[in-house]
């Protein structure tokens, strides 16, 4: 296992962003080049600090408070259902795959796999989403594996879809429609 990976296997995988980089595994790998400081990641808060320190053989800092603040309990959001208008923009900015719905439907938050990372409150052109103190899930750290699974499962998803989407536009632009309506419209030989 390298470093970068010892050191992400530490991080909560929110996936939020706070630390500066676009996910937790490149932030991982920031601290293990030393381009980045340990102490960058709120929702991992003191503990990780610390277990990232022990790892490193450095000294625990406090929280950069640059990123943020350590909540004392996990955070989900929620949907205000009546405010709602169904735009997708949510969905498509949640790293985990936490919230479920249909264009011009109401979304839900899927509150057991929410990591509170905030990033579907920016894109929310109504602002019908809150964020709420859920005390009784765990902390995003105590649940790293199951965060990183659904993230990871969601990049390859977006990833094959990219990759079906170029092939289908590669298919699409190797047939010149003019010349397909030409070859139609010319009179064949017997």
């Amino acid at each position: 296992m390298s470093l970068a990976d010892a050191i992400d296997a530490l991080l909560p995988q929110t996936q939020c962003t706070r630390c500066g980089y676009p996910a937790c595994k490149p932030y991982a790998a920031a601290i293990a080049d030393g381009s980045a400081a340990l102490n960058r990641c709120p929702p991992g808060g003191k503990a990780t600090i610390d277990a990232l320190a022990r790892l490193l053989h450095r000294e625990p800092l406090s929280l950069d408070p640059d990123c943020g603040t350590e909540l004392p309990a996990a955070t989900v959001a929620r949907v205000v259902e009546a405010d709602c208008i169904g735009c997708t923009k949510c969905i498509q900015a949640c790293p985990v795959d936490a919230i479920v719905g249909a264009a011009n439907l109401m979304h839900v938050i899927i509150t057991a796999q929410c990591t509170g990372c905030e990033l579907c409150l920016p894109p929310c052109p109504v602002d019908c989403i809150v964020m709420e103190e859920a005390p009784s899930l765990p902390l995003p750290r105590q649940r790293a594996d199951e965060n990183r699974q659904r993230y990871l499962a969601r990049e390859a998803r977006l990833e094959r879809w990219d990759v079906e989407e170029r092939e289908r536009r590669r298919r699409n632009v190797a047939i010149d429609p003019l010349a397909a309506a030409l070859a139609r419209a010319q009179p064949r030989s017997p």
